[in-house]
């Protein structure tokens, strides 16, 4: 598995795997984007500014996420580029369970590391209990639980800095 900053090229597929994710929970009564956040034009805009990171089993994308340095929604208490946050993460149903979301995870925290970043942060619907399970099983740890919009999100973070053995 490789993974690396998208290509504008990338935007199509990444909105397909996006859109295909938002299905599935959907169809499992756990919708959760709407169809305005994965859109072509979205990603594309997304991608074009250097946001998303796509993982590649050959030329397949297996799965994709969001690298960003700020979050102004979900934890406006932390200074722009003092964390790093995870959003979008998905992985195509052909690729579940194969360690995609681990790796791209493995991957965000070396990327944060390499910014000097102290966290890597991420939140989740707070009823997701299989996604807090990942994150947890990663290493992640429940910083906070928010409402925001009637909706409760739990908040996780990561030290992104290496400590000292």
């Amino acid at each position: 598995m490789k993974i690396q900053q998208a290509r504008l090229s990338d935007a199509s597929m990444i909105a397909f795997v996006l859109q295909e994710a938002a299905q599935w929970l959907a169809n499992g009564g756990r919708a959760l984007w709407s169809t305005a956040e994965t859109s072509h034009e979205r990603v594309l805009r997304d991608t074009g500014a250097g946001l998303f990171h796509v993982a590649r089993d050959g030329e397949q994308l297996a799965g994709v996420m969001k690298f960003e340095l700020e979050d102004a929604c979900f934890w406006p208490e932390v200074l722009p580029g003092s964390s790093a946050f995870v959003h979008k993460l998905a992985v195509r149903r052909a690729w579940a369970k194969k360690g995609v979301s681990t790796e791209l995870l493995s991957y965000a925290r070396s990327r944060a590391r390499q910014l000097g970043c102290a966290h890597l942060r991420l939140d989740c619907v707070a009823d997701r209990q299989g996604l807090r399970n990942l994150y947890e099983g990663f290493g992640f740890t429940l910083h906070s639980v928010v409402q925001i919009a009637g909706t409760s999100f739990a908040r996780y973070e990561l030290p992104a800095i290496a400590h000292e053995d």
